[in-house]
């Protein structure tokens, strides 16, 4: 089988989609990158990939050059001639599927991971916006040789209910998965001096970050010995991404240290005693994840996607959304309470090697694929 991979990044592909594309291949299919062009597009090829790109700016509402990219996207479909196309993302999941039909491509899987700034922001512009994007969802993911993908149950029961799509169409895969042998614990003492608190994403309003700094900035004012470590960089397409100005203000006060973009994960989490995602909303979060695979208790927001791996009072705290006075108390509790530290870390790594693993995940992948082309 042929299989297009289509996302709004190469960085996307590169970082929660190439393990997939690794098993596809080693199971005897061929998977073609589409993308805009970016430094991670060199990535994949090295990984043996083909790629194609196109012009493709995530933010724009252009009509003549989102009609050029329509163009752009139906040429490539023609050209490529794949079996099935796997749409990444909101912008290339409509564009996709839109022109996937015309074209002529057999089957499409649309996978939305989180109902993302569209659906979340407040801004009266997204808000007009949501409702376009809801009539175009509706008028092409509605196919007989389509399956929607999506992470959690409370995306799903969305879907359903506005009528944005035949449930019968729609398949939940709890996650991207994680890679359970390249993150896992790393034995070391309970710490019984100065923690690490770790927030790991990208830089961007709605993780919670401005939550987290303010959190920080309690507890060290109230000589709390942590640190509080952020790894992430910015995403300046997004209209969620926080100023530059913003991230140095929080740099000159010194309450979070901002270490940018982390190749070695793995590494940093095993430098860290909590991982925290104070997140307005998610498909189901791979930071988190990894954290949990490693063994490390975790707080986040009780908001779907976060409590799909956080099980409250089990593996982690789950803390009301855009609530810092109730982060900065999860925090305290766990910091001062190293016995349920360890129970908890002890307890997530078990949730995902039962759930999360990256090959429950590619197995579940594979059956939607084979479930639309036999």
């Amino acid at each position: 089988m042929k299989i297009l991979f289509f996302a709004n990044t190469g960085w996307y592909l590169y970082n929660f989609r190439l393990p997939l594309a690794r098993y596809l291949r080693d199971q005897g299919h061929e998977v073609v990158m589409l993308s805009p062009p970016d430094p991670y597009v060199t990535h994949l090829q090295a990984a043996g990939f083909r790629t194609v790109t196109l012009p493709m700016e995530r933010r724009s509402l252009n009509p003549v050059r989102e009609l050029r990219l329509l163009q752009d996207i139906r040429r490539i479909y023609a050209q490529e001639r794949p079996d099935l196309v796997h749409h990444f993302t909101l912008k290339c999941v409509v564009y996709g599927a839109l022109v996937a039909r015309p074209t002529g491509v057999p089957a499409c899987v649309n996978a939305i991971t989180g109902l993302g700034h569209v659906f979340t922001s407040t801004r009266l512009s997204t808000r007009l916006l949501r409702g376009s994007v809801r009539l175009l969802l509706r008028l092409v993911l509605n196919s007989r040789r389509s399956r929607l993908i999506v992470q959690n149950p409370d995306d799903q029961a969305a879907f359903e209910q506005t009528g944005l799509m035949d449930s019968q169409s729609i398949r939940l895969i709890r996650s991207s998965g994680v890679d359970t042998e390249r993150f896992q614990p790393v034995a070391k003492p309970i710490p019984t001096g100065r923690l690490s608190i770790l927030l790991a994403s990208r830089l961007l309003w709605e993780k919670g970050i401005g939550e987290y700094v303010a959190a920080a900035r309690q507890l060290r004012r109230e000589g709390l010995a942590a640190e509080f470590l952020v790894a992430g960089a910015p995403d300046p397409g997004n209209p969620a991404s926080i100023p530059a100005d913003q991230l140095a203000q929080w740099r000159r006060e010194g309450y979070v240290t901002l270490l940018g973009h982390v190749d070695d994960m793995p590494a940093l989490l095993a430098q860290t005693d909590i991982a925290v995602l104070p997140s307005y909303r998610e498909g189901v979060p791979r930071s988190l994840l990894e954290a949990a695979a490693c063994g490390l208790p975790l707080i986040a927001t009780d908001v779907p996607g976060c409590r799909e791996i956080v099980d409250h009072g089990v593996n982690g705290l789950l803390v009301p959304l855009k609530d810092a006075q109730s982060l900065t108390h999860a925090v305290r509790r766990l910091y001062e309470d190293a016995p349920m530290r360890q129970r908890m870390g002890q307890a997530s790594r078990a949730k995902v090697l039962a759930e999360f693993d990256q090959r429950l995940v590619f197995e579940q992948t594979l059956a939607v694929y084979r479930e639309l082309r036999g």
